[in-house]
């Protein structure tokens, strides 16, 4: 019998666990629901400001690649689930299913007083595009402000790795354009070690590297709000023309309407085989989860692929009679790319190191968001 497997989500977690299950099951009716048929390769936004990217290089239309892989594209975001997970409500219908992957991503925590003063960089083109915009603007004398937080009830849920990138990668792109000494740059964070989760010589070495290009630093105090010139904290203030923040990530909205087990910071608790909690055949990947690690387990699309594949998987054996044991890869891979150089972070449960900033390691990135989107187009 032919089953019916539902995937939500059109990111990184969502296109890999339905790339999965395709090679596992030729024949099951595999339906993705997402809000556009279109994929983003977020990592590249950080080029955007530069102009070595624009929009259309880095979002590729779906359709094409569900057809070849016979997968069924649902318009309409989800908005709920029902019958225990078997049922799929979305802003067009309801889908029905035999199994159901969520890896739908999470939503920013916008919270703060005057947080519509910055700019989240990875909230997708537009914002890259108003980052590229707004620095074409400043004017000697100015100060870019570049910073992030994260969800104090879920660790796990931040993404400050673009954060440097955008901030390496705006020095170097003012620098080349012979502005950087008119324009102050400014890293701020709440955490007195910014980018921990990456590992401890990683910290030093972000940290050695900013003062050696002299990047004003202040961490180590709580946000209090942001302004339409300045960054308020709790151990002072700075005046910022251009503020580009990350701020914590939590569940979407609708997650909340349901009986889905919810962990504290907001996201869907599951187990090491992501399995949802008390749920029958209902996986979780990417950022939608709460899954179980480190405390440096990475909010990145290299771990949620990594556990949108371990979920298809785990699906698949449960479907076909077997016991799911199939647990995700516990992680950290990226690159900091500068825009012309990158530095190679990598940490898993039994080791961590970092590489130097290496031209190399820019074409490395380069060459992975090529072969990446090659297979989507």
């Amino acid at each position: 019998m032919t089953k019916q497997i539902t995937i939500i989500g059109t990111g990184f977690a969502g296109l890999a666990a339905a790339e999965k299950y395709r090679k596992l099951d030729a024949n099951a009716q595999i339906t993705v629901i997402g809000k556009q048929a279109e994929f983003v390769f977020l990592p590249s936004l950080i080029w955007i400001p530069s102009g070595k990217r624009k929009g259309s290089d880095i979002v590729v239309p779906l359709e094409p690649y569900f057809a070849r892989r016979n997968i069924t594209f649902h318009h309409g975001a989800a908005i709920g689930i029902e019958n225990n997970g078997r049922t799929v409500v979305t802003e067009n219908g309801k889908v029905e299913n035999d199994g159901l992957v969520i890896a739908c991503g999470g939503r920013f925590i916008k919270k703060l007083p005057g947080i519509e003063h910055a700019i989240t960089p990875c909230e997708g083109v537009k914002s890259a595009e108003a980052i590229r915009d707004q620095l074409a603007a400043l004017k000697p004398g100015s100060t870019v402000a570049i910073g992030f937080s994260g969800n104090p009830k879920e660790p796990a849920a931040m993404r400050g790795g673009p954060m440097f990138e955008f901030l390496f990668g705006i020095d170097r792109q003012l620098r080349k354009e012979g502005r950087r000494k008119d324009i102050k740059l400014v890293f701020f964070s709440p955490a007195p070690k910014p980018g921990i989760r990456l590992g401890e010589s990683a910290v030093e070495k972000l940290i050695s590297r900013m003062k050696s290009q002299d990047i004003e630093i202040h961490t180590g105090h709580k946000i209090k709000k942001f302004e339409a010139d300045k960054v308020i904290t709790e151990g002072g203030e700075f005046a910022a023309d251009l503020i580009l923040f990350m701020p914590g990530m939590t569940g979407n909205k609708w997650f909340a309407d349901t009986n889905l087990p919810i962990s504290e910071g907001g996201l869907i608790k599951a187990n090491a085989l992501c399995q949802v909690d008390d749920f029958d055949k209902v996986y979780v990947a990417g950022d939608s989860g709460s899954l179980p690690g480190p405390g440096w387990l990475p909010k990145q699309a290299h771990m949620a692929e990594l556990q949108a594949r371990a979920a298809a998987q785990n699906l698949y054996d449960e479907l076909a009679g077997r016991t799911a044991s199939e647990k995700f890869k516990t992680e950290l891979i990226c690159i900091v790319d500068s825009g012309d150089k990158g530095s190679l972070v990598y940490r898993s449960l039994n080791h961590s190191l970092m590489l130097p900033n290496l031209r190399i390691l820019h074409w490395a990135k380069r060459i992975f968001e090529g072969l990446h989107l090659r297979q989507y187009r």
